[in-house]
């Protein structure tokens, strides 16, 4: 045998090929892994679950082997035989799935909604009619609705209550909880061995202790406390009570030592390998039934613990003193009163907690005192999880709110609107106008935070020292949550709301003020609604909001440039006032940093605030930081410091002050001037004139910004790029025009004729078209269209998508985006507007039917044209789905095998191939 013989073997048994055992060379891959033995393929395909080859991507085929007494037909009744039990599986899982839908869609939140309302009427003939109410038939679709949202609160719960004890279990329980539960375990030893107060948890949390700053810097930096809850401080005033009453306990049995060790956050763990599917019964079981029983006792529990109990406590408090009149007058009832009744909550536990401990100095039984260990640890446990609870209302919920209340109060100017106003729309829809006020705070806090990240990049590491740093890892809001005080947490609340506060004063109501002295014709701003204007306001709106303003934003240069005038401001306040030093270390250190400091904080440029709850806790709750600096860095302290910070103070207020009458009057006036040439003086939304004139003050900016980099390169340099940028921004026009502007227009077209036009015009009347409103509801369906073929499957589409996309504006490629992307879905759109047109106009007159009948086929070709299109793809599913079927009774009737097919040989018989990996039988 000569080498090239010896070179055939296999790729995976390393074995030559005999009469028995054929090799095969079924891919692209050529060499010493050119070929395979089939059964060896076989093996390798059902160990890694894949069809084709790793290495070359190219798909293994096998051409199926039949019996030689198979028909050329399969007989009617062997179809009928297949097709019966095809119907009866597909009979089976339908069954089993509407009996899922029922379970999950029907049954749940229809007896947590009974359930609820049962719960808060509050008589007991309510009780008694339960049953009968469950089976009642009456607003079955509104409780439905109202239960899934019971539901969804019930689950989030429970979800948080877990996380919660996963964030005690894994960051350590408060001291005073540690401590009330080693205690006995310690009472055995020498009195000198008790736990010393005030050592922060260290064996939960272990630190290094950070370095001391300078000695003229000492007033800066505050020792890092963390003083105990109420009960804590209770405990810890008489610890030295303990150290000799626990020596006669710690003889006690095993068993007695055991129950001591009772932790109440040790929960069984059941059922972890359960899956959605079993869970839910989506797998063809009937486990579900059970997980359905206990998803309802679960709501019925939280239900009872953590809305009827807190709401009826609350009610009663509310009733006793007198404020029920100014709580119903709220609109919000129900929500304060929970809210009163968790507060209740929370003091009763810290009273009882600290009433167990003061019987467990005084039990001298070990039965007594793990009796009281336990209890007290479970208070403990609750207490914890109604303080995180009230302080996650008050930090996401509350201050947000107060912060949108404030913006909009100091805003009213600005829109001619009053307090009056504000009222009457609260009366009318309250719980919009919350909500609204709601999203507008925490807008503010987001990008307030956002702005203290940036900061940090620029100025030096100490200078912020007040502030929490949201890029230290060991930042976790929640176990500040459980570790710090209330009074700690109330000091930050206040604290954060006078700057926030303060802020919007100066950037917004003392600015407006100023305007209406200086140009008392500029305000207000023009934001009324016209609904019988013939382009809709509200879907340009949408328009701005969803695509022009984002991708203004997006430009990765606009948080350069504010950065650069951050970076400005700061090196000449440094020099101005000899706080140079202070404010950007020595420039030495600085410019050695500049770009670690730039990698550092890479992830938290991309992702400001990467979970909302954490970034709005982070935000608020970093405006009184109580450690030492962190990343501290030295500097030279000029003479008369403290006036020289008040000053570099009040210049930074006037700073921002401009800056803020910049954004709130340059680009509505060049907005509005450019806007006149178009419309007159006609009034337009504010919302367009601050959009066009953003766009244009950000397009001179950027165009200034290019020629001074552009200058120093000479004017050969500055031509060439020129001519670049002109080839560039004409390409981007056209795509512009064809993408933005020809597709859009099309798909609002072709919505309205489909949609829109058949829905609300009768056919009596004549439908009228706006072409803008069209185009722009048209760019918004173009955007979804978009974002659902990105997360869709892999077809031509996408992928012309993607590479687009990858291309980017610079290395645009005109002619592959007009011939694989515009004209394409261009040729589309108009085919499908066009035929249904000249069917109806041209074709159907011809017939000589009646004027009638040509209005009727005019309005509704397009929805029965839309109607024969998805019958026809439905057909064609349908069509393929039996011949998948037909493979399948052929396959299991008279199939005996399969052979592996070479890479030659399917070139040219690719249609008697069948793209399969099962084993040969």
């Amino acid at each position: 045998m000569d080498t090239a013989e010896e070179a055939d073997i296999c790729r995976v048994c390393r074995s030559e090929g005999t009469q028995d055992k054929p090799l095969y060379h079924p891919c692209v891959c050529t060499g010493s892994i050119k070929f395979i033995h089939q059964e060896c393929l076989v093996q390798w395909l059902k160990h890694s679950r894949k069809e084709y080859c790793e290495l070359c991507k190219h798909r293994f085929a096998f051409t199926p082997i039949y019996s030689p007494d198979m028909p050329t037909r399969l007989p009617v009744q062997d179809i009928f035989a297949g097709l019966v039990t095809s119907i009866g599986t597909a009979i089976r899982y339908w069954f089993h799935y509407t009996l899922v839908a029922f379970a999950w869609l029907g049954v749940v939140p229809l007896t947590a909604c009974r359930i609820y309302k049962c719960l808060f009427t509050g008589s007991v003939s309510s009780l008694l009619t339960l049953p009968l109410d469950m089976l009642s038939t009456e607003n079955l679709l509104a409780d439905c609705l109202q239960g899934c949202f019971v539901v969804t609160c019930t689950l989030c719960a429970f979800i948080s209550l877990v996380w919660l004890r996963e964030q005690i279990v894994h960051g350590g329980a408060p001291l005073w909880l540690e401590q009330n539960q080693q205690q006995p375990a310690n009472a055995a030893g020498p009195p000198n061995e008790a736990p010393v107060p005030g050592n922060g948890g260290a064996d939960n949390q272990p630190m290094a202790a950070p370095a001391e700053p300078p000695v003229e810097n000492a007033a800066a930096a505050e020792a890092p406390d963390i003083p105990p809850d109420p009960a804590e401080e209770m405990e810890l005033e008489n610890e030295d009570e303990e150290d000799g009453g626990a020596e006669d306990v710690a003889d006690g049995n095993n068993g007695a030592q055991d129950d001591m060790n009772w932790n109440a956050l040790e929960w069984d763990r059941a059922a972890e390998e359960l899956t959605w599917e079993r869970m839910l019964g989506l797998d063809g079981s009937l486990v579900f039934l059970e997980h359905v029983f206990w998803v309802v006792s679960l709501n019925t529990l939280f239900i009872l613990v953590f809305a009827f109990c807190p709401y009826h406590i609350g009610h009663f408090s509310v009733v006793g003193l007198g404020f029920e009149e100014n709580v119903r007058a709220s609109h919000f009832e129900g929500l304060i009163t929970t809210i009163v009744g968790y507060v209740l909550l929370a003091i009763t536990l810290i009273v009882c907690h600290v009433s167990f401990q003061t019987q467990l100095r005084s039990s001298q039984g070990l039965a007594a005192l793990v009796r009281f260990q336990r209890s007290r640890r479970l208070l403990g446990v609750c207490y914890i999880v109604v303080k995180v609870s009230l302080l996650v209302v008050v930090e996401i919920g509350v201050f947000p709110l107060i912060c949108g209340w404030w913006l909009d109060i100091c805003s009213l100017e600005m829109f001619d609107a009053s307090l009056k106003d504000r009222e009457l729309s609260f009366e009318s829809a309250p719980g919009t106008t919350m909500f609204l006020h709601w999203l507008v705070g925490m807008v503010y806090v987001f990008y307030f935070a956002s702005f203290i990240l940036l900061l940090r990049e620029v100025l030096r590491p100490g200078v912020l020292w007040f502030l929490r740093n949201l890029n230290d890892p060991d930042f976790n809001p929640v176990q500040e949550m459980i570790h710090l005080p209330i009074y700690r947490h109330l000091r930050r609340f206040i604290l954060s709301v006078v700057v926030f506060g303060s802020i919007v004063l100066l950037m917004l109501w003392l600015p407006i003020r100023i305007i209406k002295h200086v140009f008392p014709s500029f305000l207000p701003y023009n934001v009324m609604l016209y609904s019988d204007a013939p382009v809709s306001e509200l879907s340009l709106e949408l328009l701005l909001l969803q695509v022009v303003l984002p991708a203004l934003l997006e430009q990765g240069h606009t948080r350069q440039w504010l950065k650069g005038l951050v970076r400005a401001w700061t090196v000449t306040a440094g020099y101005l006032l000899d706080l140079h030093s202070y404010l950007l270390g020595d420039q030495e250190e600085n410019e050695n940093d500049a770009n670690q400091q730039a990698n550092n904080n890479q992830q938290a440029r991309n992702n400001a605030i990467p979970v909302v709850g954490e970034g709005l806790h982070a935000a608020h709750q970093a405006i009184l930081q109580q450690g030492g600096p962190v990343g501290f860095q030295p500097y030279h302290r000029p003479m008369k410091f403290s006036l020289r910070i008040v000053l570099l103070i009040l210049f930074m207020c006037v700073t921002l002050l401009l800056a803020s009458l910049v954004c709130l009057t340059l680009p509505v006036f060049t907005g509005r001037w450019l806007m006149s040439f178009w419309t007159g003086s006609a009034k337009i939304h504010e919302l367009y004139t601050a959009a066009c004139g953003l766009y244009v003050c950000w397009l001179s900016i950027r165009a200034f910004t290019v020629l001074l980099a552009w200058m120093p390169q000479g004017r050969r340099v500055i031509l060439l790029k020129v001519q670049e940028w002109t080839l560039m921004i004409v390409k981007t026009l056209i795509v512009a025009v064809l993408l933005a502007g020809v597709i859009p227009l099309l798909l609002g077209l072709m919505f309205e004729l489909v949609i829109v036009a058949p829905l609300r015009v009768p056919l009596d009347q004549t439908p009228l078209f706006y072409p803008w409103q069209d185009w722009a509801l048209g760019v918004l369906h173009a955007k979804i269209i978009a974002a659902i073929t990105l997360m869709g499957p892999q077809w031509w589409l996408k992928t012309v998508i993607e590479q687009v996309y990858a291309n980017g504006i610079r290395n645009i490629d005109l002619h592959f985006i007009i011939r694989k992307l515009a004209a394409p879905v261009i040729a589309v759109l108009l085919l499908s507007l066009c035929i249904p047109y000249v069917i109806s106009v041209g074709i159907v007159p011809l017939l000589g039917v009646t004027m009638e009948m040509q209005n009727l086929v005019q309005r509704r070709i397009y929805p029965f044209l839309l109607m024969v299109v998805v019958l026809i793809g439905i057909l064609s599913f349908q069509i393929r789905q039996f011949k998948r079927l037909y493979e399948h009774i052929k396959n299991d009737k008279y199939l005996v095998g399969q052979r592996l097919v070479n890479y030659e040989r399917m070139a040219g018989k690719t249609s008697t191939t069948t793209h399969s990996s099962s084993v040969q039988e």
